[in-house]
């Protein structure tokens, strides 16, 4: 067994290789302070007609990790999670671009989590296993790579930070790279500026160094794969074909136009080939040279091939309040790529509840993307949603989580669902775009505006062009992805993904400083339709009445077997969401029937006060005096607080079960509450009392009884 130890973070990371998980082609135990994560990776045959990479990555979270029983009905794990299918992105997306190019084996990474101790995070733990796992297989791949956190607490940079410390922190970033090149960047931020998050960059690309140099020691001499020789003579003549044709796709700036176009050239060149084999070998000498010929042709011209300058965005339109019976919606339409989102407004009730291995949480704001076959001009059977639906839902809604109200501010579950109509590119950032318009819409207290903007860049040796608000196939044929989300003040999501390692921190600087240009420039354009929230919700909104009571008298709005709250829901057809602190939420599309409810509850918690009057029922009565329940209380109303007249029987004024009017007098250190009905009479009842004394004392001659 191999192990081998470093310092990052204030704290031990170990690597072990070699005893856990021999029939795997490798596998590794990676431990940081009582976090433990298991690795294995496998390889199998090549696969055969397929033109990608089939790598697969699975990283799962076992609740016996936490010393924890899952809960429900179903006792063991399930599907994965969300964090767990995020965190299987990270491990591909960090080592997928170091495989060489054609290399078509299938792959398998999985990564177990054995323990954790809820505050080192095993994800970026599961990249580096993943990292190590591969360096002492036989598996052609080109690394090690070093992966980090880091935070920002109290204006200072925290490498690795606990999951508590991250509770106070404005940035989460994870980063990934070589020695020479930023690979993976993902994670959220509090409106933190442009030269902080690069700042944040720098110091996570020294600190993955170490890493890197330890895990050489484990690098295992590798398979050697057969080069196929390449076809001089049909490369030359593709390459001849396309100096040629090529360019004339600038007379197709619209996405399925070209799309035709890039067939009818293909179809044009092969049709010189006869055979079904020479077609198969020209098919895919041409699809080589066709993605080094497109990219080629943009880097010469410094021409985007739908006809854009490398700075200039698409053309952007704004709507707002398209869907009646929504809380709130909105579409974002950049150039081909187009986005419709609703808001939803729930209760408390709504919330999501989230049981993992880490502490069981709930959440109250939600994106929920979707991305249609339609959306593409493509047939295929509608899913469950996929990694990649998954992946770019969170993307966007880490970018909007920023300006989401507090919950004392704004009492509701909000719920965005984000339906991709049209992509040609960057759909994740019009999701942001347009969330934040259906926010506005709903009348969610937001106070500014996000956007977001992905930019691209095409790299040959020292030449390279940075692209802003890439499209589809500028993704597909560049080097680089990189989505930055953020407000006029600052970055609150990103993500950046890359196909070779050639991103350098000078690169990476032009990079998010030409993407601020662009996002100021959609944010204007996004203020210009709505710029502040409405100030009302939508009538099909719940809407939410908050009381605060005595925690002490929440089982009294319970009541036994939850008998009293049901009968006030049955009664008024409302909402109500009892919390711990005494908190109270009624909620109902209905006002009348929230104030009902409100009435009912108030009640039943309300406490007595000196000098006030209140409806109460006799419930006992003795010879000095009668029992009066008020509210959730009883007090005792004496005999002679019974009338502004001497009583000689209590039963002569009041029975049990009788209603009484009654002022509270008096409370005493025991709590003890005095009443008196004489002085809740008000001046007419007196008047008529003294009028019928009089009266009564004529007829009897004087006498009083």
């Amino acid at each position: 067994m191999k192990k081998i130890e470093t310092n990052i973070g204030n704290r031990i990371l170990t690597i072990e290789h070699g005893e856990l998980a021999k029939q795997s082609d490798s596998a590794v135990l990676v431990k940081y302070g009582e976090t433990i994560v298991l690795v294995t990776v496998v390889s199998g045959e090549e696969k055969e007609n397929t033109d990608f990479f089939p790598l697969i990555c699975d990283y799962r979270e076992q609740t016996s990790a936490a010393g924890k029983i899952p809960g429900g009905f179903f006792k063991r794990e399930g599907k994965p999670s969300d964090r767990e299918i995020l965190v299987s992105r990270l491990i591909d997306r960090s080592i997928r671009p170091l495989f060489p190019d054609n290399y078509f084996k299938e792959i398998q990474i999985v990564s177990f989590v054995l323990s954790v101790d809820q505050e080192n995070d095993p994800d970026f733990l599961s990249i580096i296993g993943a990292s190590s796992a591969l360096c002492s297989s036989k598996i052609l791949w080109q690394g090690p790579i070093g992966v980090v956190k880091i935070g920002l607490i109290d204006d200072k940079f925290v490498i690795n930070p606990t999951i508590s410390q991250f509770e106070k922190s404005k940035l989460s970033l994870t980063l990934s790279g070589t020695e020479n090149s930023i690979i993976m960047v993902e994670g959220w931020a509090k409106e933190i500026s442009e030269e902080k998050f690069l700042e944040a960059i720098f110091l996570g690309f020294e600190n993955i160094k170490n890493l890197i140099e330890m895990q050489k020691v484990l690098i295992s001499p590798k398979d050697v794969v057969d080069k196929i020789e390449e076809n001089k003579e049909l490369k030359e003549k593709t390459e001849n074909f396309l100096n040629i044709r090529l360019p004339e796709a600038y007379n197709y700036p619209e996405k399925k136009a070209r799309k035709q176009f890039y067939e009818i050239l293909e179809n044009e060149f092969l049709t010189e080939f006869d055979s079904e084999e020479k077609k198969k070998e020209a098919k895919q000498v041409f699809e080589n040279v066709f993605k080094d010929k497109i990219r080629k042709l943009i880097l010469t011209t410094k021409k985007r091939i739908d006809g854009r300058n490398y700075n200039e965005i698409r053309p952007i339109e704004c709507k707002i309040s398209l869907l009646p019976r929504t809380h709130g919606s909105s579409l974002f339409t950049r150039g081909q790529t187009q986005c419709l989102a609703s808001v939803t407004l729930g209760t408390k009730s709504d919330e999501q509840t989230i049981d993992g291995i880490l502490e069981k949480t709930s959440k109250r704001f939600m994106l929920h993307y979707n991305f249609p076959p339609f959306s593409v001009g493509e047939i295929s059977p509608l899913k469950s949603p996929s990694r990649r639906e998954i992946g770019h839902g969170i993307l966007a809604e880490n970018s909007l989580s920023y300006i989401i109200p507090e919950e004392n501010i704004f009492p509701y579950t909000i719920r965005i669902i984000a339906n991709v109509l049209e992509s040609n590119g960057s759909s994740s950032m019009a999701t942001v775009c347009a969330g934040s318009l259906a926010l506005m819409d709903a009348g969610v207290p937001i106070k500014k505006h996000v956007a977001g903007v992905s930019t691209g860049m095409i790299k040959e040796d020292e030449d390279y062009m940075i692209l802003t608000d890439i499209a589809g196939e500028e993704d597909h044929y560049g080097d680089l992805d990189f989505k930055i989300a953020g407000t006029n003040d600052g970055i609150t999501g990103f993500q950046m993904d890359v196909k070779s390692c050639q991103v350098n921190y000078e690169i990476l600087k032009k990079i998010v400083n030409q993407s601020k240009e662009a996002r100021i420039e959609i944010l204007e354009k996004m203020n210009q339709v709505i710029s502040s929230p409405k100030s009302h919700l939508s009538p099909y909104a719940p809407k939410i009445s908050i009381l605060k009571v005595n925690p002490d008298k929440i089982g009294l709005i319970i009541g036994p077997g939850g008998k009293t709250i049901r009968k006030i829901i049955e009664e008024t057809g409302v909402e109500i969401d009892i919390l711990d602190e005494g908190e109270i939420r009624i909620s109902s599309p209905d006002k009348i029937a929230s104030k009902k409810a409100e009435e009912k509850i108030r009640s039943l918690t309300e406490e007595p006060e000196i000098g006030k009057i209140y409806e109460g029922t006799v419930t006992k009565i003795f010879p000095f005096g009668a029992m009066v329940r008020i509210l959730s209380s009883e007090g005792m109303v004496h005999i002679s607080e019974l009338a502004p007249y001497r009583v000689d029987k209590v039963e002569d004024i009041v029975k049990v079960g009788s209603p009484v009017k009654v002022k509270v007098i008096g409370i005493d250190e025991q709590g003890r509450i005095n009443l008196s009905r004489k002085q809740a009479l008000s001046q007419e009842e007196l008047s008529s009392i003294h009028k019928f004394k009089k009266i009564t004392k004529r007829r009897t001659n004087g006498k009083s009884y």
